[in-house]
């Protein structure tokens, strides 16, 4: 699958300049369901829940981790495969069964040392409402919510799951030049 550069843009009133709002961001927060993956799950006969996720957003989320940024997995699911899967690509934190993201993020700010201001907010879903609200930057997969595309800055040309997280993070990472086609990746 080819990442093609198109988007759609919604603007929130207050929003000035959203490009210059990309090139601030310092940290990624990402949500599992319906933005790493597609949204569905597979139940085994055990009743395991099994998911899905691309390996393009993969590869972006390690090439930011090794670049410096933070990035933070808060989903309200659970899944011991995807804390599994996000560690090893690098991924800052991962937090599951998370009830209020927005508090979350507010507290780990304060731990870490960032401001909302300065993180891309990726959410699919009402969970993610109030903290892409309080994002510097929402953007949202194109098979968001319809509540949620209507606050999104940005709305990715991808469905989740299929490289909208991929798309984000390069374009960040290719603002503030720290985007690489060397292939030297470990991965």
């Amino acid at each position: 699958m080819a990442l093609k550069p198109k988007m759609s843009l919604f603007l929130r009133p207050k929003m000035e300049n959203p490009y210059a709002r990309l090139h601030a961001v310092t940290t990624f927060i990402l949500d599992v369901d319906g933005v790493l993956t597609d949204g569905k799950l597979l139940i085994t006969e055990e009743g395991k829940e099994l998911r899905s996720m691309h390996t393009k957003d993969g590869l972006a989320v390690k090439m930011a981790s090794d670049s410096g940024y933070r990035v933070l997995i808060i989903s309200g699911g659970n899944s011991e495969g995807v804390v599994k899967r996000m560690q090893k690509l690098g991924a800052t934190r991962v937090y599951m069964n998370c009830k209020d993201k927005l508090e979350l993020a507010k507290k780990l700010g304060d731990e870490m040392g960032f401001q909302l201001s300065e993180c891309l907010v990726m959410g699919d879903d009402l969970a993610d409402f109030s903290l892409m609200q309080a994002a510097g930057v929402a953007v949202a997969p194109a098979d968001a919510a319809h509540e949620i595309l209507e606050i999104a800055h940005f709305v990715s040309s991808f469905k989740g799951g299929e490289g909208c997280v991929r798309e984000y993070i390069e374009k960040v990472m290719r603002l503030n030049g720290h985007w690489t086609s060397t292939g030297k990746i470990n991965y």
